[in-house]
Order: C-alpha cells, then sequence, then structure tokens
C-alpha cells in the first residue's frame, strides 16, 4: 500500500499547548498571506530541520481527503435539477441500449457484450463536462480535445442520442456494424469518423497519446501554425487501466514541459475486471505519489457533499484516521451492501464514530456520497483544474462501479462484464432514476427522450450552444490546400551517383527531407522526428538548419557549439527530439499525423527509428494510428536482417513489413535505390497532403552505401504499384526471373551476372519495391473476380508483368520468406516461385557472412534458380551440385531458421 497521509491523535501529543500555538501560527498565515505564503513557510521549516540532522521522511502523500475542502468551492452555476434529469435519461438509454443488444438471439450464438458499469460511474462528470468545461471546435477558439473512458462509449452515445445526432435505429444497431448502421463498442473515428476523435482501448493508449498530443499543441503554438493557448486535452482514464505501463510512462514529459493544458480524470471506482484494483491499499493514495512525485497538480476528490457535516464535526480526527485505514477492498464492499452493513461495518469501527452518525438512519448512512458523483464536487474540481497554470492536473475522483444500476450490478466484482439484466433489476432502475417506462413496456427496454420543448431538451441544447456546438466531433479534412511538390524537385536525388560515389537510401531520404524542408509551404509543415537516433541516421546536420524544440529553450551553451552541427535547442524549434523512447516518439508522430482533424492544420511528420524497435514494440499504438486515420511517413532504417553490422539479434530486423502489412492502411516499401524512394515520398505526399487521403506510409531504408542508378523515365508507375524491370536479361536460350527487394536486390543483381557467366541462363532483373502492395492489389483483383463471375476478369499487376517472361521466378529479400511468399498465388500459372529470406534470429557478423548465413546471397539465388530449371527437366541436376561445389556452399550447414 502506498504511503499514507499521517493522522494525529491528541493523545500523543507531549506539549498540546506547543502544538496549538504552532497551528494557530499556521492558520494566521493562511487566513491574513494565503496558501503559497504558508507553503513557503512550511518548506523553510523542513529545510532548516533536514540541514540540522533531523530525520523528515519523505512522503508524496496528503490525507485521504478532498483536496478543495468544503468552504473553497465555487458555486455551480448550472441547474442541478435539469443536469440531474438529463443524467438520469443518459443513464436509462444507455442502458438500454446494452441490453436490447444482447436480447438479439443470432443462429450462431454468441453475445454481442458491452458495458454498463463504467458509463454508471462517470455519467456525472461527464455531464459537467459537456454542459459547462468541453468547448467544441470553432475558428475563434479552437475544440478541447477529450480522450472519453473506453468502456464509457455508450453514454456518450446516450446524450448524442438526445442531441439528435444519432438516431434509434442506430442505437438498436449498438455493436452491430456490418451493414453500415451500428455504433462501434468503443472509440473508433475509422468506424464512426465524423464522430470519435481518439481510440482509447487498447487501455493504456489514451493516456499516452493525450500527454504527447497535449505537447502537440504547445509545439503548434511556440511554432506559430495555430492559437492554441486556449484549449485543453481531457483525458479519462479508469484506475485499472493505471496498471497499464503506456499510462504512466510518460507522465514525467507532462510535468517537465509544463503541460498545464493536460487535464486526467482517473476514474476510480476501485474495480477492474476481475476484482478491486487494490483491495489490500488504496488506488487513490497511491496514484496521487505517483503523480505528485512526477511534479503534476493533484486535486483528489473523494468524498461527496454529504460527508461534509460528518468531516466538519471529526474534532478529534478519529473519523479520518477510520478513512485513513480503510482499504479499497472494504470501501467496495460497502457500497455493494447498504447503509446498515456500512453503519456495523464502517461506523462500528469506533463507538465515537457510531454516536457521531446515531441520529442518522440507515438511509441517511447510505446516502454520503463519494465525491465522483456529487456535482458541486466535481464542479469545483474542474474548474480548479481548468485555471491552474504551470502543470499539468490530475483529478483522481472516487465513484462506484455501476453506480445506480441496481442492487445486482452496483460495485459487484462481476459488473464490468454485466451486459443482461433481469426484469425486476430494470424495473429498479427505471424507478431510481424516474424513468416515465410504463410496467408494460418494461420488457421492451425501450429509449426514452423527451418532447424538444421540454425543459430538459432546451437546456441540453442551450449549454452546447453556449460551448460551440457538440462534442465528441470529428473533423474528417482540413480546410487548408497544400500542393505537393513536383517529383522534379526532387531531381538531385533522382539522377545517377557520380561517378566512384556511393550513398545508402538513408542518406537519400535525408536528401529528400531537406528538398521538403526548403519548400515554402510545406517546409514549415514538416515534423521530423527522432527517438536519439539523429547522429546513426545523419540527421544531425537538422539539431542546427532548424533547431530541437525545447519548450523553455536552450539555458546552457552546447559542448559542440564550436562545431558546424552543434546541439541547437529552441523554443520554436521543429525537430521533435524524444529521447530513448519509441512509444512516445510514435505518439508525437500520432499527434501530428491527425493534426488534418484535431487542429485544421496540415503536418507532414516523419520518424525516423531502427525498424526493429518500430512496429515490433508499438504495435498496439500502430493499430491506433490506423484507426485513427493518421497521415505521415515512418522510416524504419538500417532496415533487414543481414544490413546492421555488429548489433546482434536484437537489433536485425527481418520482420517488421510483415507487421505492417497487417494495418490495412499502412503503405509500405522496401526500396534499393534512391530514385525509388523519392518517388515513393513525393507520390505519398501527393495522397496524403494534397489529396488529404486517410493513408500512412511505411519506408525502410537502409545504411549500406553503393552507386544509385538514378531513375529511368516510365519506372515510375511500376515503383508506385510495387515492382519494375530493372534490367532485362541476355539472349541465351535458358532464362529466368529474379525479384528482389532492398539491399538483397543487389545480390541478385550479381547472381544475374553470374548465372549468365557461369551457367548460361539469362536472368530479368526485378526491383521489387512493395511485395505488400503487389499482394493487396492481387487480393483486390481475385476479390473482383470471384463477385464478378460473368464479367471481365481482372490481373494482378504482378501477374501481368511476369506472364509474358520465361523461366522460374526466384525472389530474394532481407526479409522472412513469408514477405515475398505473399504474392505466390500471383505468379503465372505453370511457373515455378522460390523464395529466400532470413527467417530465424539475427547475429552480429559483417554483412556478407550474414547473407551467406541465412542464404539469400547471390550464390544461393544462383542456385535456387538452378534448382528449379532442373526441376522443370532444363538443366541436369547435376549442375545444381556442381553449383554447391563451385561456391563453396557447405550443404550440412545449420538451419539458419533454427540456428
Amino acid at each position: 500500500m502506498a504511503p499514507q497521509a499521517a493522522v494525529f491523535n491528541a493523545a500523543q501529543d507531549a506539549d498540546s499547548l506547543e502544538t496549538q500555538e504552532w497551528l494557530d501560527a499556521l492558520a494566521a498565515v493562511l487566513d491574513r498571506e494565503g496558501p503559497e505564503r504558508a507553503h513557503y513557510l512550511l518548506e523553510r521549516l523542513t529545510d532548516l530541520a533536514r540541514r540540522s540532522g533531523a530525520h523528515i521522511p519523505f512522503s508524496p502523500n496528503t490525507a485521504y481527503l478532498n483536496t478543495i475542502p468544503a468552504g473553497h468551492e465555487p458555486a455551480q452555476p448550472g441547474n442541478l435539477e435539469l443536469e440531474a434529469r438529463i443524467r438520469s435519461i443518459i443513464r436509462w438509454n444507455a442502458m438500454a441500449m446494452v441490453v436490447k443488444a444482447n436480447k438479439h438471439n443470432p443462429p450462431d450464438g454468441g453475445d454481442l457484450g458491452g458495458h454498463i458499469a463504467s458509463f454508471a460511474s462517470l455519467a456525472t462528470m461527464i455531464g459537467c463536462g459537456q454542459n459547462h468545461f468541453w468547448h467544441a471546435d470553432t475558428p475563434e477558439r479552437g475544440g478541447d480535445l477529450v480522450y472519453f473512458q473506453g468502456h464509457s462509449s455508450p453514454g456518450v452515445y446516450g446524450r448524442a442520442y438526445l442531441e439528435g445526432r444519432l438516431t434509434e435505429e442506430q442505437l438498436d444497431h449498438f455493436r452491430q456494424e456490418v451493414d453500415g448502421k451500428g455504433l462501434s463498442s468503443y472509440p473508433h473515428p475509422k468506424l464512426m469518423p465524423e464522430f470519435w476523435q481518439f481510440p482509447t482501448v487498447s487501455m493504456g493508449l489514451g493516456p499516452l497519446m493525450a500527454i504527447y498530443q497535449a505537447r502537440f499543441l504547445k509545439y503548434l503554438h511556440a511554432r506559430g501554425i495555430a492559437d492554441t493557448s486556449q484549449r485543453k486535452v481531457w483525458v479519462f482514464c479508469g484506475d485499472g487501466e493505471m496498471d497499464e505501463p503506456e499510462s504512466l510512462g510518460a507522465i514525467s514529459l507532462a510535468a517537465r514541459e509544463k503541460l498545464d493544458n493536460l487535464i486526467f480524470v482517473i476514474n476510480c471506482n476501485l474495480q477492474r475486471l476481475d476484482g478491486p484494483v487494490r483491495g489490500n491499499g488504496k488506488i487513490i493514495q497511491e496514484l496521487e505519489g505517483d503523480f505528485r512525485g512526477s511534479g503534476w497538480n493533484v486535486i483528489k476528490m473523494i468524498w461527496g457533499g454529504y460527508w461534509d457535516p460528518l468531516l466538519a464535526s471529526d474534532k478529534e480526527g478519529i473519523l479520518r484516521k477510520i478513512m485513513e485505514e480503510t482499504v479499497d477492498g472494504e470501501y467496495q464492499a460497502y457500497k455493494a451492501n447498504d447503509g446498515k452493513f456500512v453503519r456495523d461495518h464502517f461506523f462500528g469501527k469506533h463507538p465515537k464514530l457510531l454516536e457521531m452518525v446515531s441520529r442518522m438512519s440507515d438511509e441517511d448512512i447510505w446516502r454520503l456520497n463519494r465525491g465522483g458523483h456529487d456535482p458541486h464536487k466535481v464542479y469545483a474540481a474542474f474548474s480548479a483544474a481548468t485555471k491552474h497554470v504551470g502543470q499539468p492536473t490530475v483529478i483522481l475522483a472516487k465513484t462506484i462501479k455501476g453506480y445506480g444500476v441496481g442492487h445486482i450490478v452496483q460495485a459487484k466484482n462481476p459488473s464490468h462484464q454485466q451486459k443482461k439484466l433481469d426484469t425486476d433489476t430494470i424495473r429498479e432502475f427505471r424507478d431510481r432514476y424516474n424513468i416515465p417506462i410504463p410496467d408494460s413496456k418494461i420488457e421492451e427496454v425501450p429509449y426514452f427522450k423527451p418532447a424538444e420543448d421540454s425543459p430538459e431538451m432546451l437546456y441540453l441544447h442551450e449549454r452546447r450552444k453556449a460551448l460551440g456546438g457538440y462534442l465528441p466531433k470529428r473533423r474528417t479534412r482540413a480546410d487548408e490546400k497544400l500542393i505537393a511538390p513536383a517529383l522534379e524537385v526532387l531531381r538531385p536525388v533522382l539522377e545517377p551517383t557520380a561517378e566512384g560515389r556511393e550513398i545508402s537510401t538513408t542518406q537519400a531520404f535525408v536528401r529528400v527531407l531537406n528538398q521538403v524542408l526548403r519548400d515554402k509551404d510545406l517546409g514549415p509543415r514538416v515534423v521530423p522526428i527522432l527517438a536519439d537516433e539523429s547522429r546513426t541516421f545523419g540527421m544531425e546536420g537538422l539539431f542546427r538548419q532548424i533547431g530541437i524544440y525545447a519548450p523553455e529553450g536552450q539555458k546552457y551553451t552546447p559542448v559542440d557549439k564550436d562545431q558546424v552541427m552543434y546541439y541547437r535547442e529552441a523554443a520554436d524549434g521543429q525537430l521533435l527530439q524524444e529521447g530513448i523512447n519509441e512509444a512516445g516518439a510514435f505518439s508525437s508522430w500520432i499527434a501530428a499525423a491527425t493534426s488534418y482533424s484535431t487542429n485544421n492544420r496540415i503536418m507532414i511528420p516523419f520518424y525516423i527509428y531502427y525498424s526493429m524497435f518500430g512496429f515490433q514494440r508499438i504495435g498496439d499504438l500502430a493499430w491506433a494510428a490506423g484507426d485513427m486515420q493518421a497521415r505521415g511517413f515512418l522510416l524504419g532504417g538500417t532496415a533487414g536482417r543481414t544490413t546492421l553490422n555488429g548489433e546482434g539479434l536484437q537489433h536485425e530486423d527481418g520482420h517488421s513489413h510483415i507487421f505492417s502489412s497487417t494495418i490495412p492502411n499502412c503503405v509500405s516499401y522496401d526500396p534499393t535505390f534512391a530514385h525509388e524512394l523519392a518517388v515513393i515520398i513525393q507520390h505519398g505526399l501527393k495522397r496524403m497532403v494534397e489529396d488529404q487521403e486517410n493513408v500512412f506510409y511505411y519506408l525502410t531504408v537502409m545504411n549500406e552505401n553503393y552507386a544509385q542508378p538514378g531513375l529511368t523515365k516510365g519506372d515510375e508507375e511500376g515503383i508506385i504499384k510495387g515492382m519494375y524491370r530493372l534490367k532485362k536479361g541476355g539472349k541465351n536460350k535458358l532464362r529466368a526471373q529474379l525479384l528482389g527487394s532492398g539491399t538483397i536486390l543487389r545480390e541478385v543483381m550479381a547472381a544475374a551476372e553470374l548465372l549468365e557467366k557461369d551457367w548460361n541462363v539469362s536472368a530479368d532483373i526485378w526491383s521489387v519495391t512493395s511485395f505488400t502492395e503487389l499482394r493487396r492489389d492481387g487480393l483486390d483483383c481475385e476479390r473482383h473476380n470471384l463477385l464478378h463471375p460473368t464479367g471481365k476478369s481482372k490481373a494482378a499487376f504482378v501477374t501481368s508483368l511476369l506472364e509474358k517472361t520465361d523461366g522460374p521466378i526466384i525472389a530474394s529479400t532481407d526479409y522472412m520468406k513469408l514477405f515475398a511468399d505473399q504474392v505466390r498465388p500471383f505468379m503465372p500459372k505453370g511457373r515455378d516461385y522460390k523464395v529466400l529470406g532470413t527467417d530465424g534470429f539475427g547475429r552480429s557478423d559483417f554483412r556478407s557472412k550474414l547473407r551467406e548465413h541465412f542464404e539469400v546471397d547471390r550464390h544461393f539465388v544462383v542456385l535456387a534458380t538452378l534448382r528449379a530449371l532442373a526441376d522443370e527437366g532444363k538443366v541436369p541436376v547435376s549442375q545444381v551440385a556442381a553449383a554447391i561445389k563451385k561456391y563453396g556452399i557447405n550443404p550440412n550447414k545449420a538451419n539458419p531458421q533454427y540456428a
């Protein structure tokens, strides 16, 4: 259990008179000079005591009480009666939606699922935000960004139904999306592109992405791209969700960069799916320690207003002591039972507490509420959070899981999964919230919507009108129009390298990036993002050129100030240097890649990183990027399993393209040459920036230097579609088709020379820039032909290129065999297709040795080609054996897949 704040007992005081004098003095300072002065004096006293040798243990915790005293709460300005009525109706509709969805009995059986309890615990807080705090997106102000707790979606839909933004038919199709009428189970922008802004399930991703979203708003403001000074980022999380490493992983960044536009609201209903979050401790106290220790402003909202008189009368501190000593497992049990149970088991812990509540009935005791359900406390906390300057704020709100849903749900362990209610519970729910549904209709669980001219509906619309419109709401396109540069602008990268010159595709990327940065319109919108690898990728020149974003500028003189490419931080810096933090860097990329939607500003993020630590490490965030309709470039550096010398098993990537292929709107390429890279990036800018298409690009680049052949006019289409003929083979009768990508294409080119010289086999060489895009094209054609049996059949692009050629087809890449194997179904009929790849663990060695080890080098390409020709009866199998001997291949070497 996290350390608890001290509870003082007068019986333990050795000199009560002296104690009272100190307390009176402090009270006078608080009264006359305010809490800031009191805090300063206490810090000075603590410092003096420590320097004098006194041991004063550190505790990040305050008392288990509300941070904002009752006397300091501002007046709640709304109509509390109407707001309570609106909340009740939304609660009913949210419950009805989930229960009705699970009344279906499809032929294949199974439930649709759904969650009632999470929104039930959040309803008061979401209602307060909707009525008083959350501004919609307007040209004058810009909108607040709200990351809704994922499992609360039924309540958000319930409100949107009252607002007229969703229909009853849509509510009837909750979690039934295939026919296009349904509502997604959780917040998913891809599935509801004009409604949800942010996906917050999988859990933990919302808190992480929101921190970098808030920082990106500051970044835009500092660079003069958008005025974001009035906007807030609100994040609703569950207390159980905070166990996810991503939830707390970046909170120090938020404090370090003083993100006072960021407000976390952690719904501490004390329960997760299986049971209590911290049954033996206190999750609120634990989280307070985490956030206060990281430099956040913490507002605890634990006790509702009905507790205020009891706390005020607690002169001896007994009530506070019992509150401190009681653990969350007990608090859960109190709200799962009744007032008598609370009297016996909570107040019964001390006779003076029983005396304190002796004049209260069991119903009065049961009415003692928690802070997250008290509209006065919620408004006070939200108001304080929005006014706080210089720190991010977290509100720790104590609530009850399944609040008000009924005795079989409220605070019970299974309540998170509760989606079916019996008739008695539904009737109890109706009576609790006074919903005008007659008994004869209870079985149907109908929705309820008051008349449009009712006080509730008029108030609901008036409040949102005052805040600029309805929320959540998502922009699908930016209003501005930007034009992608013509391919000609990238001419320096399209030309062949000079005689004796060699460059890598990583260097080529840096040249392309510099060309885009020079564009007067697009340049300011480029957001280069690195996770402490600028020097690895040759991008340190950007430090001086565009500066590293640092909100407080550079307070020191860098040690390399005398160098041309010194380390320069600036308040308006353009480059985001995220440190050793791939998840944070990717979250920054997401914020920039969705800026067209959240900020009405098109930004162009380029995140370059070790490819091994991309999709493998943050795959769930990559899926979230796809869900959010992100637009931007991801560049996996030193890609492939044999290109990164000396780094060993964990650094060598032979599978990132397999991961990227699973995300439908991720367009992936593995180019070999600088001109291919330039063509792809220009085309990506056209699609994402100019046409505002909802795709994002993954490109792999290498640090291996070699001569660049330059672009041959007419190859652009093949580069984009995924394949083109790089070189036509000679005129020998025996022929083969050799395919390659990335650096292994150069091994394929060398293999073609050996085949011609040593074995009289002429081979065409094909550069495959994207096996993934070739596969997607093939699947499209296959589907078309299946569904249009009497129409004209479509041929896959790869099929159309290879069907007019002769000989077996051999592919070799620096990735697992599965990568090139994707296109096997689309090979011309009757043609042998052999695939070489780097299955197995990586290891450290020289490139030539690694390519030999993984059996993807020129000799193995030759061997595979001869074997294919032998299988076709075109050469004797003895030639395969001769090749093994000629090239010194060990037939007894370990299989790299298992080595």
